[in-house]
């Protein structure tokens, strides 16, 4: 079995992507480490808030924290997917090295294993 490698380079660059776009949206990179994104506070937020502005504030925060871990996360996979392309191992499963069945990497582009070692 042979995948088309260009189609999920792709795919992926298109995934990759949408997801620094949508990192924007919530958070910012670290300046201190670039590979590390950290949610936004709500840009609203002053001292002289009332409390319930305050507690809107915070709980934006928390939640822009969430969606940063779990953006950033997913962003880490599809980058070592395309490290995987440059190093000619895309679409090899990393437990058995067998072939990567191609109905795997159309559910999930950033796949490292094939179905019989999923989550391993």
């Amino acid at each position: 079995m042979t995948i088309d490698i260009q189609y999920f380079q792709e795919r992926l660059e298109k995934e990759k992507a949408e997801l620094v776009n949508s990192l924007e949206d919530v958070g910012f990179i670290n300046p201190d480490n670039p590979k590390d994104w950290v949610g936004k506070p709500d840009p609203t937020e002053t001292e002289h808030s009332d409390k319930n502005t305050n507690a809107d504030n915070i709980e934006e925060y928390e939640i822009n924290i969430a969606v940063v871990s779990t953006l950033e996360l997913r962003l880490q996979n599809i980058n070592a997917a395309l490290e995987r392309i440059k190093n000619n191992t895309y679409g090899i499963c990393s437990v058995c090295k067998q072939p990567i069945e191609e109905g795997r990497l159309e559910a999930n582009i950033a796949a490292d294993t094939c179905k019989e070692h999923m989550g391993k």
